[in-house]
């Protein structure tokens, strides 16, 4: 049995009274979690599921999702998620295509017009769940799977990636892999370990996130296992996160880039905020001058992180003992690498490892990345983001190697080109993808959302702005100005979308 596993079950059982999770306004207790727990494990238990079997759950964030997040993990079964915003044609391909011995989802999920079909297809037995811990109950016309039983042998959770670049896929991320990753973690905690006795801990961990995001799942089991009231938000809006973080008073809270920028331009009292030691921002490059204005308003530090779902959340990021003394010296880096993952950058072509400084591709190895990549192994896993590493062991990304736009034979990074519109007066946020030409095969085209009350620049004009800061290859040949992106439900800005937008 893994740790992650026996944290969850002896948690649960500490304090029945306790309560656990904050969502609309209202507090669920650790008994109500554990009673509809119960009531999904008994279900699967009599579908004879054994441990390691795959369960679907079609994931919201709202509290019967914890439940049964905490009831797949603690019988040490797979959790194989299912994203609920996705288009009915494409979820319900995947519920077909996977073909599940059962699915949790929520009575809104299961009332879908069409989904009942894709259960049927799939030989899925269904567990229906109410959003706030009313009960649990089999579906009707689904009580017993027909598909076969599929295990995946020391695997928690087979994770949907954001789909930033391309199709989402699903990752394995075992057992190991998350002990491993929050032992890293909780590096970031003074006086925590993970391997502490189980126990329950004052403080808030805020879960925004979307749980179909490896970021709000992480964000999720860390605070379950931490025995930390969890503040749960459906989503993102500066309303109900802001009127969160004055009702429950978080040391900590998180917020993706796009996120900051909203809450800068909205009408925030910084009295409002006034309980935050930090916020954790990670999911997409974040702007140091955005930390600097964050910083400038409301006196909270943004503590950026680097991951990504393949790794099983975080392998890089600040504390807050390192932002007050390094931030000057360092700004703009994700962060320090985690003492108990191995990093280093090589040369693209040769893969040569290179100085402190240089500027190449980042390779990583540590336990949380499997087997293959032990920490004291011998092997690296090279990822695709273009980095540098200082001798500190702070980290700066600099951007995608496989997302460059190649120009008539000139390469462009898109992350170099949003980093040059955001120093524009009128941007709140850019992004940048490439899009065919006749001419030169690509050229990269930018969409903007606008700061509140801006009036769009004059394209010609935006253009002369930007040659002063890029290269002429570099400018953008294309812009639309947008309300918002085509976003990933990591609220990171899709680029399938958005060469879709550009094709329009």
């Amino acid at each position: 049995m893994a740790l992650i596993t026996e944290k969850l079950r002896a948690i649960m059982a500490i304090d029945p009274a306790r309560a656990e999770i904050h969502f609309e306004g209202r507090d669920y207790s650790w008994g109500d979690l554990a009673r509809v727990v119960a009531a999904i494990e008994a279900a699967l238990d009599a579908m004879a599921l054994p441990a390691e079997a795959r369960v679907g759950v079609v994931l919201r964030n709202r509290p019967g999702h914890i439940a049964a997040i905490l009831a797949v993990l603690s019988s040490d079964r797979c959790l194989v998620s299912l994203n609920p915003i996705l288009p009915d044609d494409k979820l319900f391909a995947d519920i077909a295509g996977l073909g599940l011995p059962a699915i949790i989802a929520d009575e809104d999920d299961v009332a879908r017009p069409g989904i009942a079909d894709a259960f049927a297809r799939a030989g899925s037995a269904v567990i229906a769940i109410g959003a706030r811990l009313e009960g649990v109950r089999a579906l009707a016309g689904f009580e017993a799977p027909r598909a076969e039983v599929q295990t995946s042998p020391g695997v928690a959770i087979e994770m949907l990636t954001s789909g930033t670049t391309g199709t989402p896929k699903r990752v394995p991320l075992s057992r190991a892999a998350f002990d491993a990753s929050f032992a890293g973690f909780t590096r970031y905690e003074r006086n925590r370990d993970f391997a502490d006795q189980p126990q329950l801990r004052s403080g808030v961990t805020m879960v925004n996130n979307p749980l179909t995001h490896i970021g709000g799942i992480y964000g999720c089991i860390g605070a379950l296992m931490a025995g930390r009231k969890i503040g749960l938000l459906e989503k993102f809006t500066v309303e109900a996160w802001v009127a969160a973080i004055r009702h429950l008073r978080p040391k900590v809270a998180g917020a993706v880039p796009s996120a900051v920028r909203m809450l800068l331009e909205a009408d925030v009292d910084p009295a409002d905020l006034s309980s935050l030691s930090a916020i954790i921002s990670g999911t997409a490059p974040l702007d140091p001058a955005l930390v600097d204005a964050f910083h400038a308003r409301f006196g909270v530090p943004i503590l950026a992180n680097y991951g990504a779902t393949e790794f099983a959340g975080a392998i890089a990021g600040w504390s807050l003992d390192d932002f007050n003394a390094h931030w000057a010296a360092k700004r703009g880096a994700v962060g320090r690498i985690h003492a108990n993952v191995a990093a280093r950058v090589v040369d693209a072509a040769s893969g040569a490892p290179l100085a402190p400084g240089e500027e190449g591709l980042l390779e990583i190895r540590g336990d949380q990345l499997g087997p293959a990549y032990r920490f004291d192994g011998d092997a690296w896993l090279r990822t695709t983001d273009r980095a540098v590493l200082d001798a500190d062991g702070f980290l700066f990304i600099r951007g995608r190697a496989d997302n460059a736009i190649i120009r008539g034979g000139f390469k462009v990074h898109p992350d170099d080109v949003v980093q040059a519109l955001h120093q524009h007066p009128t941007v709140r946020e850019a992004a940048v993808v490439g899009v065919p030409d006749d001419r030169l095969g690509e050229v990269p085209a930018a969409a903007i959302i606008l700061r509140e009350g801006a009036e769009p620049p004059a394209p010609d004009a935006l253009k002369a702005f930007l040659k002063d800061r890029l290269i002429a290859y570099q400018v953008p040949v294309h812009f639309r100005f947008v309300p918002d992106f085509p976003r990933t439900p990591s609220l990171k800005p899709s680029a399938p979308g958005l060469r879709a937008l550009f094709a329009a």
